[in-house]
């Protein structure tokens, strides 16, 4: 069966209708010039563009770090025991000399009174070989009696004599064993963890010590460095030798464990003689005063060394974007076509790059990297329409 079509008179008015109207704009654009928007076409975005400017800036590079007293010594017993009591509490602040624990006193006590003892016996006897050889001189002397006796006699003096040396050095060793029953703090310092308690033995030979006390006046801040960051580290700083070239290092910082940054600046001092071959790294130390005792031992953080650059290329990180591991924008050439850019970076704040390569001082940049999002996204080529801002007004509201 063959089908035909036709049009009802309401259907060819409707058409007829969408022909008259599009007819009338198309009518309306080209009389106002603008076909193009007549047929469709978007105007170029209009985006933030911003002069790449060369400026004084200071760079920073962290390296994570751990925290240690000048001091952390381990307090452990000389002698076997048992605790009869603990003088100080867990993390208290002590001075040098202060008594920390006491050791059972009445074995040691007694060990010295049977020494003291041994001594007045090997005194006794000493004196009694000096009176047989005092009496035996004047008679040898006279032919009363053989030299042999007297030669005897002396052999026994120097017996007693070394018997009663050997009687004081255990009175010594009696006493200092004595002294170590009260164990007291090498330094000031706070008191670490104390796992035992008072009625525990404690033995020289255990392998826990006691408790350890931190001395916190000067902390010492450890941090690494990985072989290409230490070669770098040697060309940045003038100095024939390693020791030269860190006594040319600035202050640094130290940024806590929360992201506040410790109010004292600190040195860096030391530098290990070779590096880690576990993990390639070479490890620093710097010092940090510590006066009001608010870093302590354990704590962990990053150690913050500035380099400070008479001129570097500043571009705000708003304006990059990421790809691939690395950094790009978009700058603006003629006839306003972008086009992208890798980076070179050199340093960073919270919301700079410092650029070596990629742009130049000059340089017109797109500022907001979420353009990228826009109109579809950007790319090479494309046509915009700048609007310029001033970089001093930026980093005004957005400071290095």
């Amino acid at each position: 069966m063959k089908r035909t079509s036709s049009f009802s008179p309401v259907v060819w008015s409707l058409r007829a209708s969408g022909f008259s109207l599009a007819a009338s704009i198309l009518l309306y654009a080209c009389k106002d010039g603008n076909a193009e928007a007549a047929r469709g076409a978007m105007p170029p975005p209009s985006l933030p563009v911003i002069t790449v400017k060369a400026m004084p800036a200071t760079t920073y590079q962290d390296f994570p770090a751990s925290v240690q007293g000048k001091q952390d010594v381990e307090i452990r017993p000389q002698i076997d025991g048992y605790l009869t009591a603990i003088e100080v509490d867990e993390g208290a602040y002590v001075h040098k000399g202060q008594t920390l624990f006491l050791i059972d006193r009445r074995p040691y006590e007694e060990q010295l009174n049977t020494a003291q003892a041994s001594l007045q016996a090997a005194e006794s006897s000493l004196e009694n070989a000096q009176i047989n050889v005092d009496k035996l001189k004047p008679l040898v002397q006279n032919n009363v009696v053989s030299d042999i006796q007297l030669k005897s006699a002396q052999t026994s003096y120097n017996t007693a004599k070394a018997a009663v040396d050997q009687a004081k050095a255990s009175v010594q060793y009696a006493r200092v064993n004595l002294s170590y029953t009260t164990i007291t703090a090498p330094s000031d310092g706070y008191v670490g963890v104390i796992p035992f308690k008072a009625g525990s033995l404690v033995t020289k030979a255990q392998a826990g010590a006691l408790t350890v006390v931190s001395e916190t006046r000067d902390m010492r801040v450890y941090f690494s460095m990985s072989e290409p960051e230490f070669l770098e580290f040697k060309q940045k700083y003038p100095g024939n030798t390693i020791a030269e070239k860190v006594k040319q290092m600035p202050p640094v910082q130290l940024v806590l464990a929360d992201n506040s940054v410790y109010p004292q600046p600190g040195r860096v001092e030391l530098v290990e003689g070779q590096f880690d071959k576990t993990v390639g790294a070479i490890r620093f130390r710097a010092s940090f005063p510590n006066a009001e005792g608010t870093l302590r031992s354990g704590n962990t953080g990053k150690v913050r060394i500035p380099t400070t650059m008479k001129s570097a290329l500043v571009i705000p990180q708003d304006a990059s974007f990421e790809l691939q591991g690395k950094v790009f924008v978009y700058t603006v050439g003629d006839s306003n076509k972008i086009a992208t850019r890798p980076l070179t970076i050199t340093g960073n704040t919270t919301n700079y790059y410092f650029v070596s390569e990629g742009v130049k001082e000059g340089d017109k940049v797109v500022l907001s990297s979420m353009s990228t999002t826009l109109f579809g996204g950007l790319r090479d080529g494309m046509v915009i329409n700048p609007q310029m801002i001033s970089t001093d007004s930026l980093l005004k509201a957005k400071p290095l």
